[in-house]
């Protein structure tokens, strides 16, 4: 480890455990990023803290569960919403500037659309990008439970402001791309951390035609291809300015595939995203870095989306933490292979402000789903990540055991099916009076004017 890292932060949206080669997909082709972790460290047992996306998103960026952060019953934002990350919250941006980094994201902020919350005022030097998912923008279709929401024109914001309303999505990913590079060439004499935020494979799927034609799994193949690309040109971008070496790159996902009809896997896990089955929250993850990381790595460990903003503190030596409790920890040892443990044996499975299930060990509590507020199911996740097979009735004492943790964490960030208040709850950022970034005007020339693709079921959606 010859000096500080270079961090980029690559988080696809929806991309499932299954969807990659690297972890076993037989219909996607990936082979840069399958390089990356055949080089780097895999992590197979890897969680984001929510299988929806602003919570997800909001909780990585600030190194806790959404529900200490009041993004609990606020786990997807609409345009317009009134909530963001709270003012008082260090993200990884403000713990990367405090270091001297330059910072940017790139792609899907989704931690609230008002001035105030976002992303040059949460931590970032610069923002280019769609500010929540690419379904809320206007489409021909606007069926399902979203039918009553308003979708105002899809907004591309440079910094603070809209740049762009409705634009041709299969140009979003190459425009991101080149962004990317633009910032590392920029900056590639001083360190710098990037935040890309990949728009792919969230629906609906506009796919550019070179990435369709290749693809054995139609617009989610090229969709994931595209990404692989996109990862791709800014690996060959990084070894062309020497700075590859030297450059922490992670890649994850926000939460699992939808994994129905569009092509995405959670295999070999059960359930999709919005659910607390594992292929809601158990997403890939990958972590290369060749001055720092030894290559083929690959850990079952327990790691956390929560535990990146202590870590990456930690290797880039800032000087700025949370004054405020966060739940991550400080892998940078385990990233750097000085340790193969964690040290987390512990996950809490919210879906917005419920607790639905506890992890330890390998042993895993349903206590609820969507529509059983009562459920008592175990699992033994080594011998069944596919959680085909309850095992609660023989093992009572495993049972009690994590039934004590859910009381524990209840006590500490509510849960709404028990109609229990956390008492370490902090609340979200709220604005008084917050508006959509953009309005439908009929004579305003639009590239496209409405998306075409019809919606997807937004019952099983959430975000």
């Amino acid at each position: 480890m010859s000096k500080r890292p270079n961090v980029i932060l690559i988080n696809c949206d929806d991309l499932g455990y299954g969807d990659l080669g690297c972890y076993g997909s037989q219909r996607n082709q990936s082979p840069n990023i399958d390089r990356l972790a055949k080089h780097g460290l895999k992590l197979n047992s890897f969680y984001m803290m929510s299988p929806v996306c602003s919570a997800s998103r909001a909780a990585m960026l600030t190194g806790c569960y959404p529900q200490r952060i009041g993004f609990g019953p606020h786990s997807v934002l609409f345009p317009g919403a009134s909530k963001g990350i709270h003012e008082t919250e260090v993200t990884l941006g403000h713990v990367a500037q405090a270091a001297g980094y330059q910072t940017k994201i790139i792609g899907k902020w989704h931690c609230g659309d008002q001035p105030e919350f976002l992303p040059t005022n949460r931590g970032f030097d610069e923002y280019f990008g769609i500010p929540y998912s690419n379904d809320m923008g206007r489409q021909l279709n606007n069926e399902g439970v979203m039918r009553e929401i308003p979708r105002p024109p899809l907004p591309l914001l440079r910094d603070n402001q809209v740049i762009q309303q409705q634009p041709d999505q299969r140009g979003i990913t190459e425009r991101y791309t080149d962004e990317a590079v633009r910032f590392i060439e920029d900056h590639q004499a001083e360190p710098f951390f990037l935040y890309l935020a990949h728009m792919y494979v969230h629906v609906p799927l506009f796919v550019p035609q070179q990435f369709l034609k290749q693809s054995k799994n139609g617009a989610y193949g090229g969709a994931v291809a595209a990404i692989d690309w996109s990862t791709g040109v800014i690996v060959d971008r990084l070894k062309k300015l020497g700075l590859f070496e030297n450059t922490l790159i992670i890649f994850t996902s926000d939460n699992g595939s939808r994994a129905r009809d569009e092509g995405g896997s959670n295999a070999p896990c059960n359930g999709t995203k919005a659910s607390t089955w594992e292929g809601g929250q158990r997403v890939p993850c990958i972590l290369h870095w060749p001055d720092g990381i030894q290559p083929g790595n690959v850990s079952d460990e327990l790691v956390r989306s929560a535990d990146f903003l202590p870590s990456i503190a930690s290797l880039i030596h800032s000087p700025c933490r949370p004054d405020k409790a966060i739940d991550g920890i400080d892998l940078s040892g385990f990233i750097t292979g000085q340790t193969t443990t964690t040290g987390i044996d512990t996950f809490y499975y919210y879906s917005f402000a419920s607790l639905c299930a506890v992890r330890k060990g390998d042993w895993k509590l349903h206590l609820s789903r969507r529509d059983e507020p009562n459920l008592c199911e175990l699992y033994n996740l080594r011998v069944d990540v596919g959680e085909t097979k309850n095992v609660a009735d023989a093992n009572p004492h495993i049972v009690e055991e994590l039934q004590r943790l859910a009381e524990g964490v209840r006590l500490r960030f509510g849960d709404s099916i028990q109609e229990v208040e956390g008492s370490e709850v902090r609340p979200c950022g709220h604005s008084d009076n917050a508006v959509a970034l953009t309005e439908y005007d009929p004579t305003h020339p639009y590239m496209i004017a409405c998306y075409d693709l019809a919606d997807a079921d937004m019952k099983t959606m959430e975000g």
